[in-house]
């Protein structure tokens, strides 16, 4: 998969080489051409000096064949607007944020763009919301039969119940991640824009698992 990152700080360049260790294709933006010696001369992907948020520099930095972008620059502004430009007008749907104000999670959360504010920064947690695909055990039993799990949630589902979601994919929800925040959900919660979803599931049903949760509710019948 192709990745954009806005941004070549501390941050933006280490996301940029755990990427290329996973054999991902990288292009990075920034405005300061200095900014790209964090990348090293090892770093074989793109360096594309301008405006994350401008559409010319996106496309030089090969956003149209992006399956992901993150905007991990130092202003919250900056990174909002590109996330947006990201999603809105080139549909890339794996998109992330770094915000410094975690006041304003909230309020990013609405425009359905997925954020991690920086106290609570780990590279991995912006790998997550860029590679959702494949559930990562979080917890396994001792048998390794039974696993807990974030599994990557189609858009299809928010709005439903978690009743719904636990009755088509045959799964427990344990608890979800919401605005940074961990909360155990009863079968009434709606899910909502941005909900990170923990499942217990067996370990030998993971594929089927995640199918489900890939197809909207309609397609899983």
């Amino acid at each position: 998969m192709h990745v954009v990152i806005m941004g070549c700080g501390r941050v933006g360049s280490t996301l940029a080489h755990s990427l290329e260790q996973q054999g991902h294709t990288v292009a990075v933006i920034d405005q300061d051409p200095t900014a790209f010696r964090r990348l090293g001369s090892g770093f074989a992907g793109r360096r594309v000096t301008g405006v994350g948020f401008d559409q010319d520099t996106l496309r030089e930095a090969g956003i149209e064949e992006a399956g992901g972008f993150a905007a991990v620059s130092s202003g919250d502004n900056s990174n909002i607007i590109a996330a947006r430009v990201a999603r809105e007008m080139f549909g890339i749907e794996n998109v992330a944020a770094r915000i410094y104000d975690p006041r304003r999670a909230e309020v990013y959360q609405r425009l359905g763009i997925p954020t991690v504010a920086t106290v609570r920064w780990t590279s991995d947690q912006m790998m997550r919301r860029l590679l959702p695909s494949g559930a990562e055990p979080l917890w396994r039993d001792p048998s390794g039969g039974v696993q807990l799990a974030e599994v990557h949630t189609s858009v299809a589902w928010i709005g439903h119940k978690i009743s719904t979601l636990q009755e088509e994919t045959g799964v427990r929800v344990a608890f979800l991640t919401r605005l940074g925040e961990a909360t155990v959900p009863t079968s009434q919660t709606v899910l909502q824009e941005g909900d990170l979803v923990h499942v217990i599931m067996r370990t030998d049903g993971v594929a089927e698992v995640e199918a489900a949760f890939a197809k909207g509710p309609e397609e899983t019948h």
